[in-house]
């Protein structure tokens, strides 16, 4: 099995244990996942199944749609529903009006400030280990990428935003920082993950509805989530070559320094690389898959 599953992800569920619900069915075909969702959070879940896990970056890379709920007057450790929660007893009653305000100057590029309740690495272990042992955890602010907000439904204290953005966004940090500009604190109480790239919810596939026989027919193929890269065919003969660890000539305008080699019935056989103006090599090859897969 080669391609991505596009799941939508219940709550209450982590994204490993996904992974680990598809691991059985299809042992010892590797699975992986393009993105973590918090187990509160639902929506699309893009599975790599097979040789697709070595394409997981490029999943990973795409802006993402979330629509996000949260809570005014109220802070957690965790920035969500599920962490120590403490009221802010002065905090104002916000106005659609304020809130709406405040949103332009968080899209674009901005510096957001990651959870400590997150798997990001602090000198080697993981922050959420020394967030749950009490230890203070402060980490350094990066720069993320809010292409667009926008205020779906406001109901003082709650309210829910549409957002659009790019990697590296930790969405209940981005409603922690909302909520500090306010001067009211804010935690996330909900998230749906609508998007990511071309995967959309209302083609995902609830994770209890796959089973060892549908699985295949619900594979995504390889070759269509990546298409932020171009395409260039590649003949039979020259598929048999990138198994053998050659590299591939040919006349080309395109500046891309990395395009997609798709063989003629479309399947992905490589991620190539730009090495001079000519010449590509094989930065990702799944030739040796298709040479196994034919022969077999």
């Amino acid at each position: 099995m080669f391609g991505f599953l596009n799941i939508n992800k219940p709550p209450h569920v982590t994204s490993r244990g996904a992974v680990n619900a598809i691991q059985k069915l299809i042992k010892p075909t590797r699975v992986g996942h393009a993105g973590t969702l918090d187990p509160l959070a639902t929506g699309v879940l893009v599975l790599c199944i097979g040789p697709a896990t070595r394409l997981t970056r490029f999943i990973q890379d795409q802006p993402k749609v979330y629509l996000a709920d949260f809570e005014l007057g109220v802070v957690s450790d965790t920035e969500d529903r599920y962490g120590e929660k403490k009221t802010i007893p002065s905090a104002p009653e916000v106005s659609a009006d304020d809130l709406a305000a405040v949103l332009p100057s968080f899209t674009g590029e901005i510096l957001q400030r990651p959870p400590a309740f997150s798997a990001l690495k602090v000198q080697g272990q993981r922050a959420y280990t020394l967030a749950r042992q009490g230890k203070e955890v402060q980490l350094t602010p990066r720069k993320i990428q809010i292409h667009d907000l926008q205020l779906v439904n406001f109901s003082y204290p709650n309210f829910q935003l549409r957002i659009h953005c790019g990697s590296g966004t930790y969405v209940r940090s981005l409603g922690r920082d909302i909520g500090e500009k306010l001067g009211s604190g804010a935690i996330m109480t909900a998230l749906t993950r609508a998007s990511i790239g071309d995967f959309h919810l209302a083609n995902a596939i609830n994770l209890d509805e796959i089973t060892k026989s549908n699985l295949d027919s619900h594979l995504v193929n390889a070759v269509q989530p990546l298409g932020q890269l171009e395409s260039i065919e590649v003949p039979e003969e020259q598929i048999q070559r990138f198994a053998n660890g050659h590299t591939w000539s040919f006349d080309t305008a395109r500046p891309a320094e990395m395009v997609k080699a798709v063989d003629p019935q479309g399947r992905l056989v490589a991620v190539l690389q730009r090495k001079t103006d000519t010449l590509f090599t094989p930065a990702i090859n799944f030739a040796h898959y298709w040479v196994e897969h034919k022969l077999n």
